[in-house]
């Protein structure tokens, strides 16, 4: 799973299933089920934090198996396994703005609905207009309600597939739109610390507040377990400076919790999908 994972650690899975098509997916997805087996989905693997020892499930990967995009006049329908960069810079290609805050998250468009990732004051639930899903009784739906909230959305914590969502967008200049996306870009660059493996934001925004200047004021930037770091550059992120262990990760994370919250009263909550087994 380390090949698979942004923060670069994990272990062998039974096995990995990379599907090119729904009815590829749909095939697995019923096969499991007679065996009562619910398969581990991923997209790009940059929000997870996997067990270094055996993960003893069956992976399905949405990847670039399962990317195809169709234009219309000012939206974009793209399968669940297009990365987000992707599908802001085909977005650019076309002239149609919204999606520029998307062009750096690095995760792929079926986790990004999912959690309703956002940066730089958008979201998707800002551009999501429809999604098509298989649900957990393995039926075909499509929804307009995505049910977003912070960081969620109707598919967290379920055994939903997420197959395509299409986005609604704006006629925009391409240039002006492929400028505002630089812009964002350079931001990222200069303040994230996009050179070291990591899992993003590690904590989601309390109310109120943000975790990363909550971590800074309890003093923690630059405090590391074994090979995993708050880093120096924004205290939001845990880094993997090399050789970090799922439990080096862990430790820290939790030091971080306790550390924030003897200082704020402010109980931090993971972003970071935590997978023991």
């Amino acid at each position: 799973m380390s090949r698979h994972c942004s923060f670069r650690i994990g272990g062998p899975c039974d096995a990995m299933l990379l599907p090119g098509s729904a009815e590829e997916i749909d095939a697995v997805l019923r096969l499991l089920a007679g065996s009562g087996e619910v398969p581990f989905l991923m997209g790009n693997g940059t929000n997870l934090l996997v067990t270094d020892g055996p993960f003893h499930r069956l992976v399905l990967r949405l990847g670039e198996r399962f990317a195809a995009l169709e234009a219309e006049e000012d939206a974009l329908t793209a399968q669940a396994g297009m990365s987000l960069a992707a599908l802001a810079a085909a977005a650019a290609g076309r002239g149609l703005a919204g999606l520029e805050f998307a062009h750096g998250i690095p995760g792929s468009l079926g986790g990004a609905v999912s959690m309703n990732a956002g940066a730089y004051g958008g979201e998707m639930k800002d551009v999501v207009e429809r999604v098509t899903y298989i649900d957990e009784d393995l039926t075909l739906r499509e929804t307009e309600d995505g049910e977003f909230a912070y960081r969620r959305s109707r598919f967290s914590d379920t055994d939903c597939v997420i197959l395509t969502a299409r986005v609604r967008l704006r006629e925009d200049d391409p240039g002006a739109v492929r400028e505002r996306m630089r812009e964002l870009m350079e931001r990222r660059r200069a303040s994230q610390p996009l050179d070291l493996p990591s899992a993003g934001s590690t904590f989601k925004r309390p109310a109120g507040g943000y975790a990363a200047a909550l971590i800074d004021r309890a003093g923690l930037r630059g405090f590391a377990v074994g090979g995993a770091q708050v880093s120096e550059k924004h205290a939001g992120f845990v880094v993997n400076r090399g050789g970090a262990t799922f439990d080096d990760v862990l430790r820290l994370m939790e030091h971080i919790r306790e550390t924030v919250y003897r200082s704020s009263g402010i109980a931090l909550e993971p972003e970071v999908k935590i997978c023991r087994e």
